[in-house]
């Protein structure tokens, strides 16, 4: 009898520079997106969720049954989660009136509860043991609140805080060289660092669309929400077409 082998082959990319920048601009064009539909479109955070909802869950059905890594499927329910982000963010701060410190700690505890219930379940929570749909689907829940997180955190670092839009950027930018230092001059958890540098990639990128479309009395260049989502939407084909990722590596 023959005995079949089934090649274990991973959907997510190779974590390189590269991907880290492309993640800071489908960061930013959450943001930028998200307040597109939700402010310019005038039809609420609510109802914005639900739109951005229904894309993800299309996204991530594509993204979970495709049989190998497909670059523009990936980004695109990246980009799906941090819209989405960005929305449910704004609604569970703002609608549900528990304020950008509440929210954040809400979701920051949703999040930690995603990591420890996959973790427990599946034993790691690294890229390189993601070879299940199981696995991916814990990792996109993980993604999806931590984009979430981002962006109240990025909003009450900047708003409630004082600090502003551009000192914010500033702030998150300094937070993000000092994991990339830690990565390669200490012996801290590679994993640990990933998601660290996953979660505070969206304030960065949450402030910096700020900063891009609000008004200028709130300290914003009043830039338009539709150009700077098309300008970062079109830096993000440039890069995938410029740059070729290849799937990640998978741990046996």
């Amino acid at each position: 009898m023959k005995t079949e082998h089934h090649e274990i082959v991973s959907k997510v990319p190779e974590v390189t520079l590269i991907f880290w920048v492309i993640k800071i601009f489908a960061t930013t064009v959450g943001e930028t997106a998200g307040d597109l539909v939700s402010m310019s479109l005038n039809v609420g955070y609510l109802i914005s969720s639900i739109i951005f909802a229904v894309i993800f869950l299309t996204v991530v059905s594509l993204q979970i049954n495709a049989r190998s890594f497909n670059v523009f499927i990936y980004w695109a329910t990246i980009i799906a989660t941090t819209t989405l982000g960005t929305t449910m963010a704004d609604f569970t701060d703002r609608s549900l009136g528990i304020g950008y410190a509440g929210g954040s700690t809400l979701l920051l505890t949703l999040l930690m509860l995603s990591l420890f219930v996959w973790h427990k379940s599946l034993g790691s929570v690294s890229i390189q043991q993601i070879r299940s749909p199981k696995a991916e689907m814990f990792y996109w829940v993980t993604i999806l609140f931590s984009q979430t997180l981002g962006t109240a955190l990025g909003d009450w670092v900047a708003d409630t805080q004082g600090l502003g839009y551009a000192t914010s950027a500033l702030l998150f930018g300094a937070v993000l060289v000092s994991i990339a230092i830690a990565y390669f001059t200490t012996s801290i958890s590679h994993t640990v660092l990933f998601w660290a540098a996953f979660i505070f990639t969206r304030p960065l990128g949450a402030v910096v669309g700020d900063f891009l479309d609000k008004p200028i009395a709130e300290g914003g260049l009043a830039l338009s929400h539709l150009g700077i989502t098309g300008l970062l939407l079109s830096l993000i084909l440039i890069l995938i077409f410029s740059f070729k990722q290849q799937a990640a590596q998978v741990s046996h």
